[in-house]
């Protein structure tokens, strides 16, 4: 894989950003600790988690209900005509 301009649209773009500067996200003080971040991430998660293994047995439960109400009947086969 080749790195740099290949064409002349690229280079220009390398041109015109080449001096351009960034402010660096490091030096900047964050409202919120890392600790806080990861808490709520997890938090998050684990919320996510207990829904689906929610939504897995409500399905199984309902599953069940609708098995156990279901009402089957025999059905004649059909003669071939002939």
């Amino acid at each position: 894989m080749a790195v740099g301009a290949r064409d002349y649209i690229d280079k220009l773009l390398v041109e015109k950003y080449a001096k351009e500067q960034v402010d660096n996200h490091e030096q900047t003080d964050s409202k919120y600790s890392p600790d806080e971040v990861y808490e709520v991430m997890n938090n998050a998660s684990g919320n996510m988690i207990n829904y689906f293994k929610l939504s897995q047995r409500l399905a199984i439960a309902c599953y069940a209900v609708n098995a156990k109400a279901a009402e089957y009947r025999r059905v004649q086969p059909v003669a071939a005509a002939g």
